[in-house]
């Protein structure tokens, strides 16, 4: 089996969204770990720092204007969007990377725990970069996140919410379901579907789970 992984990527340091991590650093190769450089106290966020510098594993703090090639020859593309500067001692959903995936025509938005505020700024930015055809809701679909300005510049052709079923939180809210409704963009749920997988061949996308 492959053991190896070229990159992962941490889009902050909560513990919902890293806390599989140091597993994957103890079972695989890896070598490279992308992340914002914002630090957190938690117990997880710990282990996973130490792991990296245990391993001596190259870690790469994302900023706007980075672009990973992932397969120059075939078009395969992941641009970072923010953060685009330092976020030492940020809030950790602020710090929260934003990134596009981009096959030849086909695309997908990353937008870890992103707030409202910091998704109306990278429209501020430049909403051309950000269009893309699938858009992984913010914030396992909280109302804290997907504000209209960001998902009209977006304009995806579909949504994912990871969120797991009957969660504490009440994810996905009902504001995220209702505006995702209103702007007619058909959303696929981990809660309903569990796995949910995208394939393309850069030309058409078909959901395939």
């Amino acid at each position: 089996y492959d053991t190896s992984l070229d990159m992962i990527i941490a889009s902050h340091p909560d513990k919902d969204h890293i806390g599989g991590l140091p597993a994957v650093l103890g079972r695989y190769t890896v070598l490279s770990v992308v992340e914002p450089g914002v630090d957190h106290d938690t117990a997880v966020y710990q282990e996973f720092e130490r792991l990296i510098t245990e391993k001596e594993i190259p870690k790469i703090l994302a900023r706007r204007g980075m672009r990973f090639v992932l397969d120059g020859e075939a078009g395969v593309f992941l641009d970072i969007l923010l953060p685009d500067g330092d976020v030492t001692g940020w809030e950790t959903n602020d710090a929260s990377i934003l990134a596009r995936l981009s096959y030849g025509e086909e695309s997908l938005m990353l937008t870890g725990d992103l707030p409202q505020g910091r998704e109306r700024y990278a429209v501020s930015l430049g909403s051309a970069v950000l269009r893309s055809t699938v858009l992984k809701l913010g914030h396992h679909g909280s109302r804290t996140s997907s504000s209209p300005e960001f998902l009209r510049a977006v304009a995806p052709e579909y949504a994912v919410i990871s969120a797991g079923a009957d969660n504490q939180y009440g994810h996905p809210h009902k504001e995220v379901t209702d505006l995702m409704e209103k702007l007619g963009i058909p959303v696929f749920s981990t809660i309903d579907k569990g796995t949910i997988i995208f394939e393309t061949d850069g030309q058409e996308l078909k959901i395939t789970r």
